[in-house]
């Protein structure tokens, strides 16, 4: 395991933490499905929330929330969508949110795509 990887795990722990906090509940954590993975499901009051994770040390490379782009949300969707038919939830509100981790700071943004 590579520190990338580490660092990304990480992130991902301190955005569950942050969630649990804010009495989110979590259904999944790194849900993988056939073409991706969706780093956190979670629910809140009668919301499914599919969040990506984003975390970065600095801006060099822009903020955390732009590396979501479209191709990331079109994907994030795909497996939202295998998510319902897999658990056979036919009635649902879903909502995508990315949780960027930023020199430790953390700045959920809802509904960042739809």
């Amino acid at each position: 395991m590579n520190r990338f990887h580490i660092f990304g795990k990480a992130s991902e722990i301190e955005a569950v933490k942050y969630l649990k906090s804010k009495k989110y509940k979590i259904i999944e954590i790194n849900y993988f499905f056939l073409g991706g993975e969706i780093d956190i499901i979670a629910k809140f009051k009668n919301v499914y929330i599919f969040i990506e994770v984003k975390a970065r040390t600095t801006l060099k490379f822009g903020y955390p929330q732009e590396a979501v782009n479209k191709k990331k949300q079109a994907n994030i969707r795909k497996g939202a969508l295998h998510f319902f038919k897999q658990n056979r939830i036919f009635e649902y509100v879903a909502r995508f949110d990315v949780i960027e981790i930023l020199n430790g700071q953390i700045n959920h943004i809802e509904n960042a795509f739809d």
